[in-house]
This record gives structure tokens, sequence and C-alpha cells, in this order.
């Protein structure tokens, strides 16, 4: 198959929803699919067509931003011509112009999927509010003229104002997961350079520092944590300084988090690549997942902790439960609850035998190969059901 995926954003730039679709393209590339993903060129210095891991990709030039939304005046015309040569299109939500591209999916008869990652929930200001308003109007448009929507979990879909809509064009998919092969003494030196006192137990929180990661509520949490467990400490992966539209609420919490730190009880170790995460799942001794609304969805640090023998305390959100609950890794806590989330903590370094699973066991259910299986199933579901209306018609 020749598969058309559209994104705002892929990589370089670093998110849930980047990461799972470069792992997927890989994965159907890797199939021997023709793959092209078309998405924004958001840093100049990005080449505006290259191959990478075997997909091909496409950078159209930005015009202006609004909020995280990007303007590309050369989509239209491109969007129409791979179309055209491509035989599936493939389309990752929330995003603001995937109801054209769908809707060109429509009239060339292609069969045309969307994989909705979260609701969306914009900074306020009324520009936010305004930008959030049109990327709603289309996101229900593109659904509309698309064959299926996919989503990781029956739990988010019965939650999810947008994805209740829609029932009848649903799709379960897992989201892929995989994290690079690494050598033991990486690992050791990663501990090393980290944790040279060895002390734990070491809570690990891999994501942005954005105010819906409820970063707050495992501040909170730290007084009875290190009360019952000095040696606590928590790791922080990920970017955490000049965040747009996360600096105020930076602000706010630096004071508590600094204070942490000269205690030996917090440690920004910023943006890890993927073998810089290898190193750093098998150094921690748990995931905390305090999400605070539904712009998470799942959350696939969760399924990467498991997959090195990490459970994972997730807050009780539709779809962030779910690996907890599935593989029964770990704990559920309530939503904003710092006081739970803290005995989930002690609870898990004082009995960690009852919080493991087999990582093979999980590894097999993520699997890019696997996703990919169940995508092409759906491609060829959707093709056929396209040529049986064709006859009919």
């Amino acid at each position: 198959m020749k598969i058309l995926i559209e994104l705002t954003y892929y990589r370089p730039h670093t998110s849930g929803l980047t990461i799972y679709a470069e792992r997927l393209a890989k994965a159907l590339a890797k199939r021997g699919h023709t793959v092209t993903v078309l998405t924004s060129q958001f840093d100049k210095s990005l080449a505006r067509d290259e191959m990478m891991d075997g997909v091909h990709v496409v950078r159209l030039p930005v015009l202006l931003r609004i909020s995280k939304g990007v303007v590309m005046p050369s989509l239209g015309r491109m969007a129409t011509r791979l179309v055209k040569e491509h035989d599936v299109i493939h389309l990752h939500l929330p995003q603001i112009d995937a109801a054209g591209i769908a809707l060109r999916g429509r009239i060339w008869k292609k069969p045309t999927v969307i994989t909705y990652h979260c609701d969306l929930r914009m900074p306020w200001g009324i520009m936010s509010w305004l930008a959030n308003q049109g990327v709603h109007f289309m996101n229900n448009l593109a659904a509309l003229f698309t064959n299926r929507i996919v989503t990781y979990t029956r739990d988010y879909a019965d939650h999810s104002p947008y994805l209740r809509r829609f029932k009848r064009k649903l799709q379960i998919i897992s989201p892929p997961v995989e994290l690079p092969e690494i050598k033991q003494e990486a690992v050791l030196q990663f501990a090393r350079l980290h944790n040279p006192l060895n002390q734990h137990p070491v809570i690990g929180m891999a994501a942005r520092f954005a105010s819906e990661k409820g970063v707050e509520v495992l501040l909170n949490a730290m007084e009875r944590i290190r009360g019952a467990l000095p040696n606590a400490q928590v790791w922080f992966a990920g970017p955490y300084e000049h965040i747009m539209g996360e600096e105020a609420y930076f602000e706010r919490l630096e004071p508590a988090i600094r204070a942490w730190e000269q205690a030996g009880a917090w440690t920004f170790l910023g943006s890890l690549d993927p073998v810089e995460m290898a190193a750093f799942y098998p150094n921690i001794d748990m995931l905390v997942i305090p999400s605070l609304n539904s712009t998470e969805a799942f959350g696939l640090v969760q399924i990467e902790a498991m997959l090195n023998g990490a459970p994972s305390i997730a807050s009780a959100l539709p779809g962030v439960r779910q690996p907890v609950l599935r593989h029964g890794m770990g704990k559920v806590v309530p939503i904003g609850d710092a006081q739970a989330l803290a005995e989930a903590v002690i609870e898990i370094a004082n009995h960690p035998s009852k919080y493991h699973s087999d990582p093979q066991t999980i590894g097999k259910i993520y699997a890019p190969e696997t996703i990919a299986i169940e995508y092409e199933h759906l491609f060829q579901e959707i093709a056929d059901e396209i040529q049986q209306h064709g006859k009919k018609h």
C-alpha cells in the first residue's frame, strides 16, 4: 500500500503523538509499504523533503502560528497531489487541517482513518479560545468525512465528548511502544551519573512540565513520601523550562522544587533521547502519572516503564488508568489526590514484588509491528467496503 500520514508536528518534535506516529510509520515502512508523512516545517532548519528510517517526510513552510497550531498556505495544493497518489490516508487528531484532507479522501474514494489521541484543551485567552473552537469544528468535520476513528482504549472513548458522537466509526487499537536495546553498562553508567549514592526508591516522572501533567500533585505528596521513605527521590525526565504557555506554572512551582533539589530529593534530567530513556527506566523503582485532565489519554511512558519492570501509579483518568488495570503493574489513585499518591508510592516501595508482571508478554501486545498489522487489516477492511459500495452503485 501507499500510505499517506498527515499531522501538524513530526519528529524531531517530541510529544506522545509524534512518537506514536513515528513508530507506526517506521513499522509500516518495514513491512514493505510506501509511507509518506505530510507535516509542518515547524523549524526552518529542518529539511523540506527527506527520508527518515524508510519514511518519506514532506514538510511545508509555516506562515504563522496560532497557539500550538500552524498556518501552511501550500498545504491544500500538496495534500491534493499526495491524496491522489496514495492508497490510504491516515490522519492524527486533534489538529485543524485534517478536515480538508479527509474530504479529499472521500472525494477520491481513498480509505481514510483518523487516530484520535486526546481531547484538546488550549491555554486561557481569547485567541486560544477561538483557536479551540476552530479546531473542534474542523475535527468534527474530519470525523464526518473519515471512514474510521481509532483510539487507544474503550475507556477513553466512552468518556470523550468527541468520540461519543461517532461510536459507529470507532476502532480500538493499542498504541505502539518500543525502546532501543541498550547494554547493561549503559544502564549502570546512568545510575552512577544520577544516583551515585544508590539511594532508593527512585520515583520517575516522564513528561513535559505542563499544568495538565499534575506536577504539583507529586510535589504536594513529597513531604509524606520523604517522611516514610527518607531516601526517596524524584527524577523528572522531560523539558521543564521555557515551555510555551507553561512559564507561569513553572514559576509558581519552582520555589518548592528547588527546595527539594537542595534536599537531594528532586532531579531534573531534561529531555532525554530514546537511548537515554532506555537507561532511565531500569533505574527507577516506579513511574508516576498524576495527570489532571483528558489531554492525557493513555500515557505511553507507563508501558515503557513496565517493559523495564517498573510499576506505574496513574491518576484515575479514563484511558490513563488502563495500563495499570490491564497489566496489574501499579496502582490507580484519585485525580489530584496527593495523599493517595504518597500512600501508593510508599506501598509499592515497601512491597515491590506485588506489582510486577511479565515484560515480554506486555511487549508483544504493544510491539509496533503488531500495531502496524492491526492498521493494515483496518485499511484493507475499509478498501473492501468502498469497493463493495462502488459495485452496488
